[in-house]
Formats: structure tokens, C-alpha cells, sequence
């Protein structure tokens, strides 16, 4: 039994630093700075770093069905004004492209555009940058708002501003990293780790030498703390790329994201943390790896700190493993450098108690004593982690369209799990190794009340309420077999309407909120064309989280539905979707490839049309196929969300 542990613990391990890896590469780093000019000019530039093996667009302009050009916005303000155009500096590189079917511009390596503005008095510019960025294989559109301020002291200094843009990837980098902070939190409280703090503080407590000595080990000791998690981590995405350059691609990431077989993986890596939280059996490290590393950190001098550390990161790895592979996890959606910034945050969180009580061990008697608690804490923790897992099966279930895990299903789940985990906080669950609990104390009595309010508030969701907080997580509500109307009716779904109704994939394929609409790009073009109407092209994903909270969100509005209704013909393109079409609807990609699968033909679709790769990402489209206004990604403004779509309406009956 034992050997089997440490083989899955192995193999769960390669995995995660697989996933890790195979992140698309952020592609583009901004430095913006300011440079008087003298007589009221000020010369604002914005200097972009490109990733090897990717390129940036040229400012254009190009045609309809050309590339995404570089632009900067600048908005109109009374005490600045624009001198000349914006200029860019670096080496342009020009040619025809064959997909875009035109002459083409982009720069490697970095370039630098610059503008020249007036002012008298001074003032903050705001602009708004648009730009795409590409490799042999994938593209990504990103945005970024600037403000800078010209005429200011500090502007005179030329002082930089470094901005590290992030691709749009279906979460933000704070929020993994606040996430990242929560489970450092929560891992020091665990039974593994809480009583390390005061024998660890021990192994300063006998060494000699001067004040300052102690702290520079104590210092040292949290430093390689944070080495232990962070540096692994970024060795392996250094060594892919050293090896592999390029083939870090969007396929790889698509593949991880969408594919059954990592999200089966990832789905059985969170129920067995989440037995091993229950106390099944423990995930523990070789015992020979733990008492070498143990005998060593009696070293004298960094070798003995470091060993300690060392330790400490073994010893612990039962109740901290399962949170970092569910860090790790998570994090593997965000861009490249999220797992790197999420495990730094971490580890710095999990390091500083140690580091502190070393410095300050007198800190040690404030302390609450280890007890039962501590596995309440493992318990919990092993709730939370059946139900995160959950999401994988999911986005498994919905792209291969197993129909196991509807939304009904997927919340009576989650229902089960945290009325169970309220009962558990009330006592009236035992686990294995949990004590008696003479009496109820006030935190488990707060936390059972959140627990089951959460309860509460998910029950109206089995009769179709939106739950809009956890459309992220939830499957799409038109995998819902019933829902509640207004007048109190039951509608069911029927997956045989839209296939009678002659949609092609309707018998597999719904749009949210009751919208009819199609799934095949040639079909909705010849619909659109016969009614006269102009068309609504929705790239989504069953895997796409921001596609779900665009859904739930902003489509729900009255009138963003109303004009979807009346005034476009909808089609919704999946691009994770693994359902093989008829050979008659194989696509033959310009370098000779055949996609089989309506997945792989919506992105090559949309990467050859439109020069994305993301989702959501929505265009609205003429008669000609021309784009009526500007196309929008993930944005939950819902009134900018109307005005686009009134401005398609207004743009479509002025032609």
C-alpha cells in the first residue's frame, strides 16, 4: 500500500509540473516613460518587450480580415493636446501573409512607440492600447488603459513605470494570488505543520553566537523556505523552454484545459487529497528522503539552515501537498508566469511565521495550544476539495457531452457536500483521528452558519435561479433538464427541438437563456442573409469560465437579450468541443492538417478570420462578412455590452 502512495504521489507530481509548463508564454512587457521636450511638450513612450518566438503587429492600418493593428488611444482631454502622429521605433519587418491574404508589418524583439502632447499646466493622459501578438501557432489580443501624468516633477526625471501585461486566460493573477495567500494561511494550521513552529524555533534557541547572527539564520531559514517551493518550480519552466522553445503552444494548453484525460487526472488528484484530508490514508514522502534531509540539518553554518528548511518542507508534505497541487491546479489556467508568482506568494506566507518566531521566540507563548482543532482544520479542507474538483469533471463532461454532470446534478453535489460540512462544524460528524468535542465553540458555530447559508442560497438553483456568483463554476444552465418559469410552470429541454428544427449540432449544442440560434458558421450565414439580419459571432468554450460569467452576467440583461432576440442571428462556435463532424465538414488548415473535430475547426476559424485564440470573444458581422464595429472579448459592463450591440444594429442597417 504504501509503495502505491509513493508511486501515485509520483506520477501526481510529474503531472502537475507538466501542467505547469505547458502555459502560453505572455508574449508582450510594456515601460512606459515620460521626456520633456521643453516649451510645454512632453515626448510619451511606451517601449514593448516581445517574447522570443513571437511577434507584435504594426499600427496598420489594415482591411477587414487582416490582423489586429498596434493602437493607442488617447482620450480627449481640454489641457493636453496631440503634436504629430505616434511614431515607432524599431526594426519593421514586412511581408505578404498568406492567411491574412495581405501585406502584413510586425516587429520582434521590442519596439518603441512614441507621442508627442502639449501642455501648459500639466496633466494625467489616459490612453487605451490595443494590440496582438503572435508565434507560428497561436495569437493572443490584449489591452491595457494607461494614465500618465506630464508636466509633474517627477516627469521631468523620466521615471519608468514597468507593467507586466497579462494575456486574458480565464482568471486574474491577484485573484490566484490572493487565493494562493488563503491556502498558505489555512496550511499552517494544519496538524502537520502547526506543531512544527515551536520545534523549529528550538533549533535557534541552542545555537551561540551574537544577536545578530540569530536573526540572519532565522532571516536565511524562511529565505529557503520560499526557495524550496518557488525555484523547483521555475527550473522546470526554464528547462522546458531552454529545450522546447516554441512548443509551449496553445494546443498543448487547449489539450490541458479540454481534454478527458488531464481533467479525469486532476478530478482523481482532488478526491484522493480529499480522502487523504478525511484521513483514509496519508500522501507522505519517502521516509529515507525524510531522515537523510533530517540527519543533515545539524550541520553547523547555511548548510544546516538550509537542511532545516529542507525538513520542515518534507515533514510537512501531508498536509501541505494536496493545498500546492491544488494550487498548482488551479493556477495552471492562468498565463505562464502565474504559477511562479502564486507559489512565491505561497511560500512567502507560509515561510513568515517560522521566520518570525524564530526572531522573536518569545512570540511562542501567545501560541494556542495543538489540539483536535487542527484536524477539524484537515477535514474542512478536505470538503473544500471535493467540491473544487468537481469543475474538472465538469469541463470533461461538457466537451465530450457525457451528459453525467448536468447543472441540477453538479448542485445537488455541492448541496450534499456543504450540508455535510455544516452538520460536521455543528459535531454531529466524527472522522478518524477527530477528539471529542465537549461543547460547541463560537468560530465552528460562524462558520456552520456560512456553511449552510451557502446552502440556502444554491437550493433555488435546482429550479433554474442563475446563482450568478458561481456561474464560473457551474455547469451552463441550458444543461439544466428543468427549470422554474415566472408563471410557475416546469419548461423542460428537449435536445430533439433545435435537430427538427434543422440546426446543425442542435442535437447536441444549446445557447443560454432559452436563444435560438446555430453552431455552424456557413449555416448562420445563409440564415442571416435570408432574413436579412445581421449575425452575432460568439467563439466560446465549454471550459471557458469568463464565457459562463459573460453568460450569466450580462447576457441575462432584458436588453441585451431583446436585441440578441430581434435583431441578430446567433451562432455560438465552440472551440474546445471534441465532437467528430461528417467528412463532408473536415477543414484542411494551409499547412495540410485535417481538423476532424468541430473543437479544432471553430479556432482555426477564428485564429484564420479574426487573428484569435481566446475566449469569449464576440463580432458582429454584416452581409458581406464584413466586422460592423470593433469586436469585444470579456468585459461585465453591461451597458458598454447594449452599446455594442446597438452600435452593430445602427452599422448594419447603414450599409
Amino acid at each position: 500500500m504504501k509503495l502505491i502512495k509513493n508511486l501515485f504521489l509520483t506520477l501526481m507530481l510529474a503531472f502537475v509540473s507538466v501542467a505547469v509548463v505547458a502555459q502560453p508564454v505572455e508574449p508582450v512587457f510594456w515601460k512606459t516613460s515620460v521626456e520633456e521636450q521643453g516649451e510645454g511638450t512632453y515626448k510619451i513612450t511606451f517601449k514593448a518587450s516581445i517574447e522570443q518566438g513571437w511577434h507584435l503587429y504594426d499600427m496598420g492600418p489594415y482591411e477587414v480580415g487582416g490582423p489586429m493593428a498596434t493602437a493607442f488611444t488617447f482620450e480627449p482631454a481640454s489641457d493636453y493636446a496631440l503634436e504629430g502622429d505616434m511614431t515607432a521605433e524599431g526594426e519593421l519587418i514586412k511581408h505578404y501573409d498568406d492567411v491574412y491574404m495581405m501585406d502584413v508589418g510586425y516587429y520582434e524583439n521590442e519596439v518603441t512607440f512614441s507621442q508627442i502632447v502639449k501642455s501648459e499646466q500639466g496633466a494625467v493622459v489616459k490612453i487605451a492600447a490595443e494590440w496582438m501578438c503572435c508565434n507560428d501557432e497561436n495569437c493572443v489580443n490584449s489591452d491595457k488603459d494607461f494614465e500618465i501624468t506630464v508636466g509633474a516633477p517627477a516627469a521631468a526625471e523620466s521615471a519608468e513605470v514597468v507593467d507586466a501585461v497579462a494575456a486574458s486566460a480565464g482568471g486574474s493573477l491577484w485573484g490566484f494570488v490572493l487565493s494562493a495567500i488563503g491556502w498558505a494561511l489555512i496550511a499552517l494550521l494544519t496538524p502537520c505543520v502547526f506543531p512544527m513552529i515551536p520545534m523549529t524555533v528550538s533549533f535557534f534557541l541552542k545555537g551561540s553566537g551574537s544577536v545578530a547572527k540569530g536573526r540572519f539564520r532565522a532571516l536565511m531559514y524562511g529565505l529557503f523556505i520560499v526557495v524550496l517551493y518557488t525555484v523547483p518550480i521555475g527550473v522546470i519552466i526554464f528547462l522546458t523552454w531552454l529545450i522546447g522553445g516554441d512548443a509551449v503552444t496553445a494546443d498543448i494548453f487547449n489539450w490541458l484545459a479540454t481534454h478527458w484525460l488531464p481533467n479525469l487526472i486532476f478530478f482523481a488528484v482532488f478526491m484522493i487529497f480529499a480522502a487523504s484530508f478525511f484521513g483514509a490514508f496519508e500522501i507522505v514522502l519517502p521516509e529515507k528522503l525524510v531522515n537523510d534531509s533530517d540527519a543533515k540539518s545539524d550541520k553547523s553554518g547555511l548548510a544546516g539552515i538550509f537542511f532545516m528548511a529542507l525538513t520542515l518542507v518534507l515533514v510537512s508534505f501531508s498536509c501541505t501537498g494536496p493545498i500546492v497541487g491544488s494550487v498548482l491546479i488551479q493556477s495552471t489556467s492562468g498565463e505562464f508566469w502565474t504559477p511562479i508568482v502564486t507559489m512565491f506568494a505561497f511560500s512567502v506566507v507560509f515561510a513568515l511565521p517560522f521566520t518570525l518566531f524564530a526572531l522573536f521566540p518569545t512570540w511562542l507563548k501567545q501560541l494556542p495550544k495543538s489540539g483536535g482543532w487542527l484536524n477539524s482544520v484537515k477535514v474542512v479542507l478536505g470538503f473544500v476539495e471535493l467540491a473544487l474538483g468537481l469543475k474538472f469533471l465538469s469541463v470533461a463532461d461538457q466537451t465530450y457531452h457525457w451528459g453525467i454532470l448536468d447543472r441540477e446534478v453538479y448542485l445537488a453535489i455541492w448541496i450534499a457536500i456543504f450540508s455535510l460540512l455544516g452538520l460536521y462544524l455543528l459535531g454531529k460528524l466524527k472522522f478518524k483521528h477527530d477528539s471529542d468535542m465537549p461543547y460547541l465553540s463560537v468560530p465552528r458555530l460562524v462558520m456552520a452558519i456560512i456553511s449552510f447559508s451557502f446552502v440556502v442560497y444554491m437550493l433555488p438553483g435546482m429550479w433554474g435561479a442563475p446563482l450568478t456568483a458561481l456561474s464560473g463554476y457551474m455547469p451552463p444552465m441550458q444543461s439544466q433538464d428543468f427549470v422554474l418559469t415566472q408563471g410557475g410552470a416546469v419548461a423542460q429541454s428537449s435536445e430533439d427541438d433545435a435537430a427538427v428544427a434543422g440546426v446543425k449540432y442542435g442535437d447536441k449544442l444549446e445557447l443560454p437563456h432559452g436563444l435560438q440560434g446555430f453552431f455552424d458558421m456557413a449555416q448562420a450565414e445563409a440564415y442571416a442573409a435570408e432574413v436579412g439580419k445581421p449575425l452575432f459571432v460568439d467563439f466560446t468554450g465549454h471550459g471557458c469560465v469568463n464565457c459562463r460569467e459573460m453568460e450569466a452576467r450580462v447576457w441575462s440583461d432584458e436588453r441585451v437579450l431583446k436585441l440578441l432576440r430581434e435583431e441578430y442571428v446567433v451562432v455560438a462556435l465552440y472551440a474546445d468541443d471534441k465532437l467528430k463532424v461528417d467528412e463532408a465538414d473536415w477543414v484542411t488548415t494551409d499547412a495540410g492538417k485535417v481538423l476532424k473535430t468541430l473543437g479544432k475547426i471553430n479556432s482555426y476559424y477564428a485564429l484564420k478570420n479574426y487573428g484569435v485564440n481566446a475566449q469569449p470573444y464576440y463580432v458582429l458581422q454584416g452581409a458581406s462578412g464584413e466586422q460592423l464595429v470593433e469586436p469585444r472579448g470579456y468585459d461585465l459592463d453591461v451597458e458598454a455590452f447594449v452599446d455594442f450591440l446597438q452600435r452593430g444594429v445602427e452599422a448594419y442597417k447603414a450599409q
